[in-house]
């Protein structure tokens, strides 16, 4: 046991840990044991020099304070550019590292590790359980990687990104679960290639907080430029369906209005994709609000309880090769409430092509299109849907092409196949249709 340090979970271990991390060793090295802390152990870079903690996966952290039981603090001010990195951070401060450790919160306001004006920041195989936010990013970092992590169980977030300016961050291979306030989470800031890889991200919400999602990203009131340049690819999302205004993958990119275009545009963040992916079983399964440049390609998706996509403000999006699924193996009681859906609405340039919609149930379409211009619908099979497969309202400028629409239950109450009410310029062609085109001026 390292000079000082108890470890029995009796003892306030706060001090002598700090002292260890002040020591300058670099590494500090805590082997079996539980260690009580009342109060953030803080890493300054600047002093320390290179830090690592490490605790080969033997070692708790108990948090009894209010704060996060790690805090790392560098002065990287720059970018990810190399011109921009001052020598000291090379010299003293790059990838500071955590590895191997358990932190389990013991008061409301514990946090597990937060970074500020870090650079290479690396988390690895680390448990963060019963704390508010298990990492939490703050004010500014740069080059961020989260990998082969469990964070379960949290009041706030499993990664909070708060009001962060951080570029080139990399969450891979770890499970997010359970958390109240949200999986990954970003909220204003400036956050730019945000790449979210070959996780489980589940349940992050819960019926007594406030509405969130598994992928939550808003940049509403980002003062650095908000989010933009993010993949969620291949990673599992779902559950619950049971907390008020859940999600799989909220993203609201309206940014604040001077960052709007020349001409007058409002901004909307994006360059966003979704690919890969299995999603289900929350109210809405994919929500985006005012993005821009959006592609979700390949994923499985299905029990959506109120929709299984929704895109409203968006411009330039893409859906392609996705499947909207009601799998008769899902039928349980609960599954079967489950509407599904698609919406689009006040939205231009969207291609929605090559995709499966199953079994939507108690929707006024399986999809609805609504008051949009430039909307390209292609080669969908949409089959066994209340209601009309495809609903237009106030649509211009469009074509809906190649679908095939059935609804092969004995059961059926009839209703078109397409339904387009008040729409102008749409061409309609190659569709094969069950119930035909009802047209309403």
């Amino acid at each position: 046991m390292p000079a000082g340090v108890v470890g029995d979970g009796k003892a306030d271990d706060t001090e002598a840990i700090q002292k260890l991390v002040d020591s300058g060793a670099g590494v500090v090295r805590l082997p079996r044991g539980v260690y009580r802390l009342t109060k953030p152990v803080v890493i300054d870079l600047a002093k320390t020099g290179f830090t690592s903690i490490c605790g080969d996966g033997v070692a708790r952290l108990v948090m009894e304070g209010g704060g996060p039981a790690l805090h790392f603090i560098g002065t990287h001010g720059g970018t990810a550019d190399p011109n921009s990195v001052k020598p000291e951070i090379w010299e003293k401060q790059r990838m500071p590292m955590v590895d191997g450790i358990e932190i389990v919160g013991g008061h409301p306001e514990a946090d597990g590790i937060e970074a500020t004006g870090t650079m290479k920041l690396t988390i690895t195989r680390t448990l963060v359980r019963l704390a508010r936010h298990g990492i939490h990013l703050t004010t500014r970092n740069r080059n961020v990687i989260i990998s082969d992590c469990h964070l379960y169980d949290n009041t706030g977030a499993g990664v909070f990104y708060d009001n962060v300016d951080l570029h080139q961050s990399n969450i891979t291979g770890c499970h997010i679960s359970y958390n109240a306030g949200g999986g990954v989470v970003s909220r204003g800031g400036g956050v730019r290639n945000l790449q979210i890889n070959g996780c489980d991200i589940e349940g992050n919400m819960a019926p007594d907080a406030p509405p969130s999602a598994n992928v939550l990203i808003d940049s509403t009131g980002g003062l650095a430029g908000s989010t933009a340049e993010v993949t969620i690819i291949g990673c599992t999302l779902q559950h619950n369906s049971k907390s008020p205004g859940s999600a799989n993958i909220l993203f609201i990119g309206k940014g604040e209005e001077r960052f709007s275009s020349p001409n007058g545009e409002p901004v909307k963040w994006g360059h966003l994709t979704i690919a890969n992916n299995v999603i289900s079983d929350v109210m809405i399964n994919i929500h985006l609000q005012s993005a821009r440049n959006v592609t979700l390609t390949g994923n499985s998706i299905a029990l959506g309880f109120e929709h299984d996509l929704i895109i409203e403000d968006c411009t330039a999006v893409t859906a392609t090769g996705n499947v909207f699924d009601r799998n008769p193996r899902y039928a349980r009681s609960d599954a079967a409430k489950a509407n599904s859906g698609i919406v689009i609405r006040g939205s231009q340039d969207v291609v929605f092509s090559a995709n499966q919609i199953d079994g939507v149930l108690r929707q006024p379409a399986a999809v609805q299109i609504l008051d949009c211009t430039d909307i390209n619908v292609s080669g969908c099979t949409i089959v066994d849907c209340d209601g009309p497969g495809l609903l237009l309202k106030n649509v211009r400028d469009s074509l809906i092409t190649g679908c095939l629409i059935r609804d092969r239950r004995p059961d059926r109450q009839p209703a078109p196949s397409i339904r387009n009410e008040g729409g102008s310029d749409i061409e309609f062609s190659g569709n094969k249709l069950s119930h035909g085109t009802e047209t309403v001026p």
